[in-house]
Order: C-alpha cells, then sequence, then structure tokens
C-alpha cells in the first residue's frame, strides 16, 4: 500500500492551490451530492453522536459544510500540503495528516465518516482494508457516506484521474465491500455527471449493524 500512497501524497501535495480553487464553491453546482451529504449530516445527528470524520478531506470545504450542518467535524487526509491548505482556510476547525487505512480515532468513536471520492485512487485488493478501518471508527449504528466514480461493468475499471491514477466502481460490488465489512448499505444515488469520462457520479450511504 505504501507505494501507491507515496505517489497520491505527491501528487496532490503538487496541486494544492489549484485544486482548492476548483472546489471553492463546495458543491453549489453538484445538488444531487449535496443533497446526499445534507441527507448524511441529518441521519447522524439524529444518532445523538454529532463527532464526524471527512477522510480525504482535501482543502477542508466539505468538513466546513459539515460544521455548518451541525456535526461536530474533523477532517484527515495524506497530503501534508492539503492539511497547512485546510488549517489556514478554516482555522477554527480541526485537521490532521492521516492514512485511511490507520486514523488517529479511537474505536467506535464516530457517528459518521464522509468519504466523497477519497477512496477512489485505492487499488481495489486494498479497499477492504480501508472499509475495515471507517467500521472500527464508527460507532453502532453509525454512518458511512461513500462518493466514487461509478460503472456499468461488472469489475472496477482503472483510469487516468487528472491528479493520479484512480478506480471507477460498479456500485452493486462496491455495496458488497461494505456488506462484507459490517456495514448494511441502505440508500444509494447513481446519476450522470458532468464529466467527459463518461462514468457515473455514485454514492453509497451504509450503517454499521
Amino acid at each position: 500500500m505504501a507505494d501507491h500512497q507515496e505517489e497520491t501524497r505527491a501528487a496532490y501535495d503538487g496541486v494544492v492551490e489549484l485544486y482548492a480553487s476548483l472546489f471553492a464553491n463546495r458543491l453549489e453546482s453538484q445538488p444531487f451530492a449535496r443533497a446526499m451529504i445534507g441527507t448524511f449530516a441529518e441521519l447522524v445527528r439524529a444518532t445523538g453522536n454529532p463527532r464526524a470524520a471527512d477522510i480525504g478531506c482535501g482543502p477542508g470545504h466539505l468538513t466546513a459544510m459539515l460544521r455548518e450542518l451541525g456535526l461536530d467535524a474533523l477532517g484527515f487526509d495524506l497530503s501534508p500540503g492539503m492539511v497547512d491548505h485546510a488549517r489556514r482556510a478554516h482555522p477554527a476547525l480541526r485537521f490532521q495528516g492521516a492514512r485511511m487505512e490507520s486514523l488517529p480515532v479511537e474505536d467506535g468513536a464516530l457517528g459518521g465518516v464522509l468519504a466523497h471520492y477519497s477512496m477512489i485512487h485505492t487499488p481495489p485488493a486494498e479497499l477492504p482494508e480501508l472499509l475495515a478501518e471507517q467500521v472500527r471508527v464508527l460507532a453502532p449504528g453509525g454512518l458511512l457516506l461513500v462518493s466514487f466514480f461509478g460503472t456499468d461493468g461488472p469489475e472496477p475499471v482503472r483510469f487516468d484521474h487528472k491528479v493520479t491514477p484512480a478506480y471507477s466502481w460498479p456500485a452493486d460490488r462496491l455495496a458488497d465491500l461494505l456488506a462484507d465489512a459490517g456495514l448494511v448499505p441502505f440508500a444509494r444515488l447513481l446519476h450522470d455527471p458532468a464529466s467527459e469520462r463518461g462514468f457515473l457520479d455514485a454514492h453509497l450511504l451504509a450503517r454499521r449493524s
């Protein structure tokens, strides 16, 4: 896992300011994703545990959105450059460098985990390890929202993402991985993207059993 993570870290460190500028509107032009995050936040609040982690938080725009939606949100990212930017842009929030398979969070502490296109660079064979970590940090009944590039084919598809290689996933296959990890997928949203790649934009919402 170390090799591809080093490549991913270096790639995102090299595009911090550009990446932050592209996503400064915080989903204003993405109503479906915005709706799913709003639903996620509402359900997390309903658990009575508002602590939530934005994993792969990048410049911190969605961590800030989660805070505005009533969650006690903190952000984690592999890229030191992204963490530094997030801290400058949102000084009232907490951001920390961390790997997604080794989060500095105690067992069962969180009511929610947001993974917004942050698992897309993980090779398929290594994704179960990341999902196991999300289950570890979630309290029983806690929510995980995973957003990703979807494909209609039967297998994950590797493609040349603009920052570093990534994978699109059949929604059913990823839902099966969530279930294998101890989560119960209960909602999904698939829609055509405004993207030249032709993948679907996909969102899966699951609850820790």
